[in-house]
């Protein structure tokens, strides 16, 4: 593998995956250009997908959003914006019509088309098909100057260069959780991969699927599985008393507002705690109400005819997960008396989650220049760049794993446009207060 030299180009920002969250930066970005053309931000971004996707895996027929369509990529921190929601239904000449819906929350399908008509109008500004594979300051001299990241990214045919930024922002994405011990297969699928496996099998070879996890995910798929395929047995498992409903009343809300991360990055521990222990309901582990009635209704209905292939395995967890020739055997354990059964499937899925990936993993060596917490988590700045225990002039900025510093926010999309915002201001506000710096140094004006 070769790697190339340098760019010749200074980036002002480097961007670090091309998800929702680091697009709501490439159009803040773009639009403080269009207020100062003369002095723009210059900025590029590098992401492993071949081309704009989000959650592909799931966009299940007629599955809907949970957020208003007003909390797009930019209404909140500019309602003008070119780039937001109504623009693009406007320009897809259906805003008569989604009005007419009298619906606050577009299908999954149409707000993941205006994400990628969103991608399309900054797609100069990136680079699909390629990966990051490491971050490391500038050396001069063999010493490192620490104004100056070196980004190594290593294209589809395998090839590296590097490319010279001042600031950094990472937005890797969630990185699918599965139990211990349990790998992904033909048969045993993470609900990120679900639409690809699904379409890849025979419907008629899936006479007996089964679904783990109580939250939004599992439910839209298991009542996906029950009215695709009407001849299998669909099994949910699930380790509460059934499925618990998501709480999107408007005080609890007020959570996934803008000023709720002011509330939680400067409260004490203490409220802190309360974040997650009064509100974790309004979006961990649990589901619309719409689809927990769609499947009772469905449960029910089966009662009345006296069949059933619907089973809900209430306070229940998979113990173990076992191969038998072309089928999977699954373990199940009960949590009520401790009793086991197994179970032959043809699929196996789990929608167990995610976690946030530690940006270590880029960083390497640099890492040991930025601050951690008690609890071992990065320490960051209000303004989401990692803390420095050096005298760094360069930035490195966290969209996603900062649940910790910034609260429940963090990996949603409610406040991307305000966070996409405030990355680009604090990444403005430091390059004019490094160019009066130079200038007072030269005794110039800037």
């Amino acid at each position: 593998m070769g790697i190339t030299g340098s760019s010749e180009e200074i980036y002002d920002v480097v961007g670090i995956g091309f998800g929702p969250s680091n697009l709501a930066l490439a159009i803040a970005l773009e639009e403080h250009g269009a207020s100062d053309p003369q002095n723009p931000v210059t900025s590029h971004f590098f992401e492993r997908q071949p081309e704009f996707g989000w959650h592909r895996n799931m966009l299940l027929p007629s599955t809907t959003m949970q957020i208003s369509f007003l909390k797009d990529l930019a209404t909140y921190r500019d309602p003008m914006s070119r780039f937001s929601f109504i623009s693009y239904l406007h320009a897809s000449n259906r805003l008569v019509q989604f009005v007419n819906n009298q619906d606050f929350f577009p299908t999954r399908q149409e707000f993941h088309q205006y994400l990628e008509w969103a991608a399309a109008g900054v797609s100069d500004r990136v680079s699909y098909g390629t990966e990051v594979t490491s971050i490391r300051p500038v050396t001069e001299n063999g010493a490192a100057t620490f104004d100056l990241l070196e980004i190594e990214v290593r294209g589809s045919d395998g090839t590296s260069r590097m490319v010279t930024t001042r600031n950094v922002v990472i937005s890797t994405g969630l990185v699918p959780r599965l139990p211990e011990g349990v790998a992904s297969d033909e048969r045993v699928w993470h609900s990120s991969e679900f639409l690809s496996k699904f379409n890849s099998r025979n419907p008629e070879d899936l006479k007996n699927v089964m679904v783990v996890g109580a939250g939004q995910s599992a439910a839209e798929i298991t009542r996906f599985l029950y009215d695709t395929l009407p001849h299998a047995q669909v099994s949910a498992v699930i380790p509460s008393y059934g499925y618990s409903i998501a709480d999107d009343t408007p005080f609890a809300n007020q959570i996934f507002d803008p000023d709720a991360v002011d509330d939680y990055y400067f409260g004490t521990q203490q409220s802190r705690d309360a974040f997650w222990r009064y509100h974790r309901n309004t979006n961990y582990g649990v589901v619309d109400s719409d689809v927990i009635r769609a499947l009772h209704q469905r449960s029910y209905d089966e009662q009345v005819r006296g069949s059933q292939r619907l089973h809900f395995r209430n306070l229940s967890r998979v113990d173990e997960v076992k191969q038998a020739g072309s089928r999977t055997r699954v373990v199940l354990r009960s949590l009520l008396d401790d009793k086991t059964e197994e179970l032959s499937v043809d699929a196996l899925v789990f929608a167990t989650g995610y976690d946030s990936p530690d940006p270590a993993r880029l960083l390497g060596d640099f890492d040991q220049h930025f601050r951690r917490d008690a609890a071992g988590k990065h320490r960051v700045e209000r303004d989401y760049r990692l803390i420095s225990a050096s005298e760094l002039s360069c930035g490195v900025y966290l969209q996603g794993g900062t649940e910790h510093s910034h609260g429940l926010t963090s990996a949603l999309l409610s406040n991307i446009a305000i966070r996409g915002g405030e990355i680009a201001d604090s990444i403005m506000i430091r390059r004019t207060e490094r160019e009066l710096d130079r200038a007072s140094s030269v005794g110039v004006a800037p």
